[in-house]
């Protein structure tokens, strides 16, 4: 079997070894779901991306994204990532920064901010909806594993895939907050997204993301999750920031740091972004 090109990314990172990991494996039109699914699980990260040849010329390149345990239509940091190295790769070029990608969601646009010769992409997340589930006992109490509640009351929500939001009254309810991982597993969905406006800082918000019912205690930084709360708090009319556009810090309990940029579009869609790292290239034989 031929060696494949191999990336290891950060993703939502100003620097490398923070934001959320993402493997990166090009060239994978050879590979049947289950070596992509066996791959997965090796590399161990939350998840991995597979590049495929297009389906349709509407589309500028294609992913398959993948968790250690199962594929899923849509991700927030793949997705952004995915951007990234199809300009860094050459496997695609923007036009006036915008980008299509497809994925088993479908074809989602991008677009591509230029910084300081710094490519920034940014990912339309398909359109988040609330499902019709009513949420246990204790995810509805007035606190939560000692800590207080926001006002907004929790929600499973979907955008390809699906999380619990779930308000706190403050960032350090967020930041100290030590979950029950096992009651989240057994959670329909399995994943549980926290959430409380940021003190001070350039952050707007802070968030935490656990998806123990997927194989992943904690999440370092999470696309969907945050597009996701986008959506619910437009939808409440409490975005933080100005104009639709908000920042948002997660992962610093695991020493990620990471920073993701929202923002909601005239058509009440969520957009989430950020800058890119690339700490690790090589060739993969698998």
């Amino acid at each position: 079997m031929p060696a494949r090109r191999y990336m290891q990314l950060d993703v939502f990172a100003c620097s490398a070894g923070a934001g959320n990991p993402l493997a990166v494996v090009f060239d994978a039109q050879d590979m049947d779901e289950a070596a992509m699914q066996r791959f997965a699980n090796w590399t161990n990260l939350s998840e991995t991306i597979f590049f495929l040849p297009p389906t349709t010329s509407a589309a500028d390149y294609r992913i398959r994204i993948f968790t250690p345990t199962l594929e899923l239509p849509f991700a927030g940091h793949p997705s952004v990532g995915a951007a990234w190295a199809a300009l860094d790769a050459g496997l695609a070029r923007d036009r006036d920064g915008r980008l299509v990608q497809e994925c088993a969601a479908g074809l989602l646009p991008v677009r591509i901010a230029r910084r300081d010769g710094i490519s920034v992409p940014s990912v339309r997340s398909p359109r988040a909806q609330p499902r019709a589930v009513v949420a246990p006992d204790w995810l509805d109490a007035a606190r939560i594993w000692g800590a207080p509640r926001g006002t907004l009351p929790p929600a499973l929500w979907n955008n390809g895939p699906d999380w619990w939001l779930l308000e706190l009254a403050d960032e350090a309810a967020v930041r100290t907050l030590q979950p029950d991982l096992a009651a989240i597993a057994a959670l329909p969905a399995g994943k549980l997204a926290v959430f409380a406006a940021a003190d001070e800082g350039d952050a707007h918000l802070v968030v935490r993301a656990f998806a123990p019912g997927v194989g992943i205690a904690e999440d370092p930084a999470t696309g969907s999750a945050n597009a996701s709360i986008a959506t619910l708090l437009h939808q409440h009319g409490r975005l933080p920031g100005r104009d639709g556009r908000y920042l948002a810090s997660q992962g610093r309990e695991l020493g990620r740091n990471a920073q993701l940029e929202l923002h909601i579009d005239a058509d009440g869609q969520a957009w989430v972004g950020g800058q890119v790292q690339a700490p690790l290239r090589g060739t993969l034989d698998w």
